[in-house]
């Protein structure tokens, strides 16, 4: 019988991405002999164990992260270096922490000076998600074909770093190691950004004119409605990401500020050359991410 890829797997956050990972390894015997979950809300628990989504399920942490051979954090950006902190003195030597923020410069920095030479830490952003949250917003096909970034440290070992990226092809991912500004300065214009206009179109239409509000909201199209899923994510987590990849945020969102002036001004002078070939690249994207079976 070949064996799987980690022994005992633990899952701290059993939310969208938590539950999709403990749902797969439901599915996929090859992932772990043996699964924990793990969440500090009664309720929560309550509902994994309803939906049998692990083997054991928990609200110790320190309990899951001593009986694991991987320990996954699904928890907020803003929270993965304090459970980091928590759980690194209990882990087994050889044991492998990992986690799935998307932002990497700021929860590596947190996490830096609690590391332990003998558990090896392999920081993972799976490139996958809906507007949903909870441990039934999960599902086992989540990261499909869907890009996971891993960013480990220098000194992390290849064997560590091979059997996150095992687990995450198993869950049906793509992996890329990269730097870690790289992903950060990436993810700002791919994501953060995104869902930052987002947030603030949904602001603009709300704060118009009774009248016209109600309009907006009666007639809203598609483009509209694209930025209203969007905008039904989750508040704590966007806040967290917001605060933590502040710089690339700032950053990209400087260098869509002055796209965003330019064609303003092609509007208002009627450059049609200008507008024309704005509207082509962005056509040439979509088919881009098509292609890229990103779409």
């Amino acid at each position: 019988m070949t064996q799987p890829i980690v022994d005992t797997l633990c899952v701290i956050g059993p939310g969208l991405i938590g539950s999709s990972v403990l749902r797969r390894a439901r599915l996929d015997s090859a992932i772990a002999r043996e699964t924990i979950a793990v969440d500090r809300d009664e309720q929560v628990c309550a509902r994994v164990c309803e939906l049998d989504l692990a083997d054991i399920i928990t609200t110790d942490a320190l309990r899951g992260a001593a009986e694991a051979d991987v320990v996954m954090l699904c928890v907020p950006v803003g929270a993965i270096a304090t459970v980091a902190a928590e759980i690194l003195p209990v882990m087994k030597p050889g044991a492998i922490l990992t986690d799935v923020g998307s932002t990497r410069r700021s929860v590596v920095d947190a996490i830096a000076p609690h590391l332990r030479p003998d558990v090896a830490y392999v920081p993972a952003h799976p490139m996958a998600g809906t507007e949903h949250s909870g441990p039934d917003a999960g599902f086992a096909t989540l990261f499909e074909n869907r890009w996971c970034l891993l960013t480990p440290l220098e000194n992390t070992s290849s064997k560590a770093i091979a059997t996150i990226e095992a687990l995450w092809h198993a869950m049906g991912a793509r992996t890329r190691v990269m730097d870690i500004d790289h992903h950060d300065r990436i993810c700002a214009i791919v994501s953060h950004v995104p869902h930052l206009l987002a947030f603030s179109i949904c602001h603009t239409a709300d704060t118009l004119a009774d009248e016209l509000r109600s309009e907006v909201l009666d007639f809203a199209a598609s483009g509209f409605r694209d930025f209203t899923r969007i905008a039904a994510s989750d508040p704590i987590m966007w806040r967290d990401i917001f605060l933590n990849n502040r710089e690339a945020i700032l950053e990209m969102l400087e260098r869509f500020a002055q796209d965003a002036q330019k064609m303003a001004t092609a509007i208002r002078e009627g450059d049609e050359a200008t507008i024309v070939s704005s509207v082509e690249r962005g056509r040439a994207i979509r088919r881009s991410l098509i292609e890229n079976r990103q779409a």
